[in-house]
């Protein structure tokens, strides 16, 4: 099976060309990507622990899912398969806010992101893959603002990031 490619993109969110991932990531390229938060109807935020096997940041919590859009996917096709992918359940999602970061880690990868932040709603059981996915839970936007603040060390370096952005984003 070929290595999954990125997409290449300037800072215009443009396509200007393909690569593996792994090598996106050593050369901190920018790269489109997406960052689902499904909430549930008291509006408590579905959030993910890493699988251990993970190869950067395992067993650390995160936000319900992302990871990379595919060439001639859109940013809610990419969302859908991925919630599907990593945690058995599909729900609409809604396109919001978009903005870039950067976030190096200890293993010489860095996330060079063009992030688009994908919203849904959802109120069951997720059936999560375990390659990908250890735990997850629902938590308050406040509880988790709190936390973040509290316990950094126990959260990934993006969803820190996007968490800060989609707070701003909401008025929280």
């Amino acid at each position: 099976m070929a290595e999954e490619k990125v997409i290449l993109v300037n800072e215009k969110d443009e396509q200007i060309g393909l690569m593996e991932k792994i090598e996106a990531h050593e050369k901190a390229l920018l790269h489109r990507a997406f960052s689902v938060f499904v909430f549930n109807d008291k509006n408590e935020l579905m959030i993910q622990q890493r699988a251990l096997s993970k190869y950067h940041s395992p067993g650390l919590w995160t936000n319900t899912c992302c990871s990379h859009q595919r060439e001639g996917e859109s940013n809610v096709e990419a969302g859908k398969r991925r919630l599907q992918e990593e945690m058995g359940f599909s729900t609409d999602l809604k396109d919001t806010i978009s903005f870039i970061y950067k976030a190096p880690f200890d293993n010489g990868l860095t996330e060079h992101e063009y992030d688009h932040i994908l919203v849904g709603n959802y109120e069951g059981v997720p059936d999560l893959n375990p390659d990908e996915v250890a735990a997850w839970k629902w938590v308050s936007l406040d509880d988790l603002k709190v936390d973040m603040k509290k316990n950094p060390h126990i959260y990934t370096e993006w969803f820190k990031i996007i968490f800060d952005k989609y707070s701003s984003h909401v008025g929280l």
